[in-house]
């Protein structure tokens, strides 16, 4: 029982912090009307928020390798709670990005503690499993949290989601005070910074998959970043209109995810996710550039997401697998290799967009997920990683 509600609280706690990150999509046209400025400019905030949470997460595991997992669950979920319900009082688009700094910063604390406390409590037959199910619930956030945020913002204004998702981020929490366990061990390990960085990016594959994890990342956050823009632009829809199309596209996260947990465990799971990421970088490129009727385009869009999903939870597994003792450390700069593709993501995107339209962004994500199949070509065919026995 104990375990169950150990995974319950971390299932929770990376379901309200994955709703946190992506709950702009919805608003960025009504926030770019607030303030006076166009839909490029305010998709930055989003860039602001991944820059932190990149920071963040790369920062974070070597505090959680040493001080434990529950300090630094606590921590980022309190920052969390704090950024999100200030950002509903923000008066102008500045202060609103400084918030959303302070949202990413919390934000990066929490996948990879929570990820490397279920490495240190689920037997390996059963991690890449259960990481695949974690991840499937916490794609859930973009079916359920982003489609009632659109609904609210559609209702109450953009400000009323922050409000309500802020006092869900303090309850979970409260949660994670009570369920989560204190670390194993006699007492607080001897603290290392960047030797246990330093023994990591010294494993060749390591950094062959921080590579392949950015630039499939970078596809997919540019996708899901511009994609409720898209619909509202392209086929006049309101906030609240888009929410059922984002819930389909969710779902197909949610797949993509639950996918990767049985690929994980395939010997050619390399191969497999860069065949899926190309094909969802077709997808997405496929869906910006034709015109057809806004349901063949939610169709696509879910099926391009689903693709570009199957490979995160296969690294984040891999990265388990790899970083021995720092496991947290291990999946931080896995944490950042995502954040660190949100960024590129929403920053590219929106200079492709203001460029050249929303096909620039399609080629943005056909661009980045070819390079992550040549990395995985040259680099990671054989996809077994060399297990560090001290970090």
């Amino acid at each position: 029982m104990s375990q169950v509600r150990f995974l319950v609280s971390i299932a929770v706690g990376l379901f309200t912090t994955m709703t946190a990150s992506l709950m702009l999509a919805p608003l960025l046209v009504a926030i770019a009307i607030e303030f006076d400025t166009s839909v490029a400019v305010a998709g930055q905030l989003a860039t602001a928020t991944f820059a932190a949470w990149a920071v963040s997460a790369v920062s974070v595991g070597p505090m959680s390798d040493s001080f434990g997992r529950k300090p630094v669950a606590l921590t980022g979920l309190s920052l969390l709670s704090i950024g999100v319900l200030a950002s509903a009082f923000a008066p102008n688009l500045g202060t609103l990005m400084a918030l959303r700094v302070v949202t990413g910063i919390g934000g990066g604390m929490i996948p990879p503690n929570s990820l490397a406390a279920v490495a240190d409590s689920v037997s390996p037959a059963r991690r890449a499993q259960t990481v695949g199910v974690l991840m499937a619930i916490t794609s859930l956030s973009s079916v359920i949290s982003v489609t009632l945020v659109a609904l609210g913002a559609d209702w109450g204004g953009w400000r009323l989601p922050f409000l309500v998702i802020g006092f869900l981020l303090a309850a979970c929490a409260l949660l994670n005070w009570f369920w989560f366990p204190k670390s194993d061990g006699a007492g607080i390990r001897s603290f290392s910074f960047f030797p246990r960085y330093r023994t990591l990016l010294a494993i060749p594959d390591f950094r062959s998959a921080l590579a392949v994890n950015l630039a499939q990342r970078v596809a997919f956050f540019a996708l899901f970043s511009y994609l409720a823009a898209y619909l509202i632009d392209a086929y006049d829809m309101s906030v609240g209109a888009v929410a059922l199309p984002l819930a389909f596209v969710g779902m197909g996260t949610a797949i993509g995810s639950y996918t990767g947990g049985p690929v994980a465990n395939r010997k050619d799971r390399m191969p497999l996710i860069a065949a899926s990421a190309v094909a969802g970088g077709l997808a997405a490129l496929l869906l910006f550039s034709i015109e057809v009727p806004v349901w063949v385009v939610v169709a696509i869009a879910t099926s391009a997401v689903s693709l570009l999903s199957v490979g995160f939870p296969v690294l984040l597994t891999f990265s388990t697998q790899i970083s021995g003792e720092s496991r947290a450390t291990g999946v931080g700069l896995m944490g950042f290799s995502n954040q660190s593709g949100g960024v590129g993501g929403a920053a590219l995107g929106g200079v492709l967009l203001a460029a050249s339209g929303f096909p620039g962004v399609g080629y943005l994500c056909l661009g980045a997920v070819a390079f992550s199949a040549v990395m995985i070509a040259l680099f990671l065919r054989q996809g077994s990683p060399e297990v560090v026995r001290q970090a």
